[in-house]
């Protein structure tokens, strides 16, 4: 038997000979109108006296916007921006203001108007503040937060400060392989331009004008203006520029100030995660879906040479669009990769490179010659596609006959010397049915032959692409449930052998053996099971061998003295050679003590090299 076949107001900040308070933790205290609370430790009290707006809070670093009135316990008024008339702006958690106002103000939102009673220790200490605030005071603050800048720190080392000026669109930020277009202006302190663009568009990760603007735009929304605040590290250094007439020198050391906007940007995806199959998205898509294994999708399709040749167009001038099914070797792996993460609707540019394309042979395509390792360029508009029922959209009977015909397709692939793909269907067929709990028991058993028959196709797969590892797993998960499956020990055999587990594959062709005595393959399993341990066998001997008559010979240049010594003699070495020469007689007589062998010759190799290595640590 043979086998077949995944400001302006400056609000006055704390004395320097206030008392200092420990950090406070930064709380969102959840509080209904009229309620009080206790922030942090040291009694900073916050009632709320009206809701705000949205969910965030203010961030320290950022410019907030507040109106405010003080008091003393007692009732009188020392200070208000309201009765000024203008709002109090200052830098959150900066020490611009009392500590108290840093910590309290970090757990407000938009909107939100609160009382705060700040203790002395976190407000101006044993000093006050003549001739307002008496000494240890404890002052009420009502303040209302009216709106916040976002300051961020990028690099989270003062390099670059970025103020978000209008807040952008949705929540993506480009990445490194993105295409960003851009605006800016840069300014030296003094307000000198010296570079200016009002539409720029570069790559993310090669950056353009200085290191600020790449690190700066991968932070940012679609339609987002910022001004950043670049200090030399990220600007210019020590250098400084000489720049063209048109625009301003920078002098060395210089810090910038960078007006920027982000226009928009191409979403760029390393499909294949090389950089060899790149796909730019032009317009984006409908929903979520995209096609899966065996999708029939329809595509508008404009192949180009990167000169600018076109040698293929499907799906214009009234053609219907080109038809195919992904997965299916019906297109070149590069283009059937990137269709498959496109939307409905969407239109995308996608480069292959020569590897996933039509390689060092070239094409003859229908309008022109793809020469041999030409890169390739396709324009890509999904039409539409109808994907591949899931397992949880199907029922019982569905699922079965959905994975025999995965495992059809499997065959094929196999057949046709294409092992990835068959193994891929193998895997998707047993996806199928690997949960049988609402099977029935006529389908669980039809469902159990065919996982069996899948795992042990896929098995096949796995030694044909050198997985021995997997081969083995998926082999044992079939003798789990029928331990005298002789197919599955035959190719775990296998996948020991090429394991160099020759105990383990000699077990399982021997219980085979047993089952069918006949069986053609297994008895030529194991006849190459007995040639590669010979074959093993006699290079660990040679190598052991070898490193013996150099251990010997180390050992007859060192001194006689050392050696008595270390109580390695002459006639020690000639002892161990002799017992390697009889080791390897011992090979070629009887094959049957492989492991007895290895076990002998690692001793051996111990005894020499311990004691030589001893002396020469002294010699």
């Amino acid at each position: 038997m043979a086998f077949d076949m995944d400001d302006d107001f400056e609000f006055p900040a704390a004395g320097t000979n206030e008392m200092e308070a420990a950090d406070l933790p930064e709380v969102d205290p959840i509080l209904k109108v009229g309620e009080e609370t206790q922030i942090g430790s040291n009694g900073l009290k916050k009632k709320l006296l009206k809701d705000g707006d949205g969910w965030e809070n203010p961030k320290s670093g950022d410019d907030v916007q507040v109106h405010y009135v003080g008091t003393l316990l007692d009732g009188t008024k020392f200070d208000s921006s309201v009765d000024s008339g203008s709002p109090f702006i200052f830098k959150l958690g900066q020490g611009q203001v009392i500590k108290g106002w840093d910590e309290g103000i970090k757990t407000m939102k938009k909107g939100e108007k609160a009382l705060f009673t700040i203790p002395p220790e976190l407000a101006y200490g044993e000093s006050g503040s003549p001739p307002t605030i008496p000494p240890n005071a404890t002052l009420q603050f009502e303040v209302e937060l009216l709106s916040w800048t976002s300051v961020k720190d990028i690099c989270k080392d003062g390099g670059i400060f970025k103020k978000v000026l209008a807040e952008g669109e949705g929540w993506q930020n480009p990445k490194d392989l993105d295409e960003v277009y851009v605006k800016y202006e840069a300014r030296l302190e003094d307000g000198t331009v010296v570079s200016k663009e009002d539409g720029v568009e570069f790559t993310v990760k090669d950056g353009y004008f200085c290191d600020a603007l790449s690190k700066a735009v991968k932070t940012m929304k679609k339609g987002e203006k910022a001004l950043l605040t670049v200090k030399p590290q990220y600007g210019f250094g020590e250098k400084g520029k000489t720049v063209s007439s048109d625009e301003g020198n920078i002098p060395p050391n210089a810090s910038l100030q960078i007006n920027l906007e982000l226009v928009s940007w191409i979403t760029v995806t390393d499909i294949a995660k090389d950089q060899k199959i790149l796909k730019k998205i032009l317009k984006e898509g409908e929903g979520y879906d995209c096609p899966n294994d065996g999708t029939t999708v329809h595509v508008k399709l404009i192949g180009k040479l990167p000169d600018g040749t076109v040698f293929l167009r499907k799906g214009y001038d009234d053609e219907p669009p080109f038809e195919f099914r992904v997965d299916e070797d019906q297109v070149i792996e590069g283009l059937d990769r990137a269709v498959k993460t496109m939307k409905k609707g969407e239109v995308s540019l996608v480069i292959i490179q020569p590897e996933y394309a039509f390689g060092q042979s070239g094409s003859t395509q229908e309008l022109a010659v793809v020469p041999g390792n030409s890169a390739v360029h396709y324009e890509v508009e999904m039409v539409s596609f109808v994907k591949e029922k899931e397992s949880w959209d199907m029922n019982n009977e569905e699922k079965i006959a959905a994975s025999g015909k995965k495992k059809e397709e499997g065959n094929i692939w196999f057949r046709a010397g294409k092992y990835e793909r068959a193994s891929q269907r193998y895997e998707k067929a047993v996806g199928f049915i690997v949960y049988d709990l609402s099977f029935s028991e006529e389908e669980k058993e039809q469902a159990k032959v065919l996982k069996a028959s899948c795992n042990l196709n896929n098995a096949a797969c796995k030694l044909k692409l050198k997985d021995y590892k997997e081969a083995k797993n998926l082999c044992s998960e079939v003798l789990e449930a029928d331990a005298n499956n002789v197919k599955a020990l035959y190719r775990r055999a296998q996948a020991y052998i090429n394991l160099v587990e020759f105990e383990l594959a000699k077990k399982d062709i021997k219980k085979a053996l047993e089952i069918d005595p006949n069986n053609r393959d297994v008895k030529l399993g194991y006849k190459t099971l007995m040639e590669k341990v010979k074959e093993y066998n006699r290079k660990e001997a040679q190598f052991y061998g070898s490193m013996i008559a150099k251990m010997s010979k180390l050992e007859q240049d060192t001194s006689s003295g050392a050696a008595a010594k270390q109580g390695l003699s002459s006639f020690t070495i000639d002892r161990l050679s002799e017992k390697v020469n009889q080791t390897v007689a011992l090979v070629k007589k009887c094959d049957q003590r492989v492991m007895l062998l290895g076990l002998s010759l690692l001793m051996i190799l111990a005894a020499v090299v311990v004691p030589v290595l001893y002396t020469k640590m002294y010699y």
